[in-house]
């Protein structure tokens, strides 16, 4: 049974670009700065690649055209790695080199831990060449993540770090909510601390709190680092950092291909299952 995208509204700006252009103008009016993130996952053929790529290409056009203040994230298994990697990195630098030439940027988001390791290892090379084009997603639950972080505020990355959005084994990632913050926080101090702007990805209340205090503790100015949170989840608080004076950013989902992404927000928390269940009824 197909359902119907109103059941997505929550956490799903629009199925198609145009439908997203009037929340963005809304967000950037407020002084929020967006990421568009055209939702699909484990393209399987290259028909479907090389369309993806021109559509992410146009895509970058497009919001130049239309002066907004947005970026736009990008998952490798849109592009091609589950079908052959080097014909994946032809498609992101293909990217690239539209990001390059308007002066925009492409985050690379995290998959499931069976692409971890070749994600890397691709932003690694884009990023050697596209500097400050590309950005890449680390997340805390994963038992590696402290390497990986190490190793790419070394290497000067930009960062965006999270929790973490898939469900892994415990041989692969903490599962207690203690010990994710633990590591949230642990991650979060060697990107303050060794990058020049990283990105707070959460909704955990004492997780923002703790990024303020260090921040303000350590003499990091607020512009210097961001918030980042999902739409359709806290909105206003995302207007209340802007009026604070920190960098607030905004993750925009659009597409027709939005039920797992739809799912995994329903999964993360109750409320959300009851805020969907709630608009069931609404006249």
């Amino acid at each position: 049974m197909k359902l119907p995208f109103a059941f997505a509204r929550r956490f799903v700006a629009g199925e198609t670009f145009q439908e997203t252009i009037p929340k963005i103008i809304t967000f950037n009016k407020k002084g929020i700065r967006v990421t568009l993130d055209l939702l699909g996952e484990n393209v399987k053929d290259k028909t479907t690649a090389d369309k993806t790529v021109d559509v992410y290409t146009g895509l970058l056009e497009d919001i130049h055209t239309a002066n907004l203040t947005s970026t736009i994230s990008i998952k490798l298994t849109m592009m091609g790695l589950d079908i052959d990697e080097d014909y994946c990195k032809e498609n992101l630098f293909r990217l690239l080199d539209k990001a390059k030439e308007l002066d925009s940027f492409v985050r690379i988001d995290m998959e499931g831990s069976d692409y971890t390791q070749r994600t890397i290892d691709i932003f690694k090379e884009a990023f050697s060449e596209y500097e400050k084009h590309v950005g890449i997603v680390i997340q805390a639950y994963l038992h590696r993540s402290r390497k990986d972080i190490e190793e790419l505020a070394g290497l000067g990355a930009d960062i965006r770090l999270c929790k973490g959005a898939y469900k892994e084994s415990k041989r692969i990632a903490l599962q207690n909510m203690t010990d994710i913050r633990e590591a949230f926080r642990d991650y979060a101090k060697i990107l303050l601390d060794q990058t020049t702007f990283p990105r707070m990805a959460t909704h955990d209340d004492e997780l923002i709190e703790w990024v303020k205090q260090y921040t303000s503790e350590n003499n990091i100015p607020k512009k210097q680092f961001e918030f980042q949170m999902l739409y359709g989840l806290r909105e206003e608080t995302m207007e209340q950092f802007a009026r604070q004076g920190y960098n607030a950013r905004v993750y925009v989902p659009y597409g027709t291909m939005w039920f797992p992404y739809f799912k995994r927000r329903l999964m993360e928390r109750k409320e959300n299952i009851w805020f969907v269940l709630s608009t069931m009824v609404k006249k």
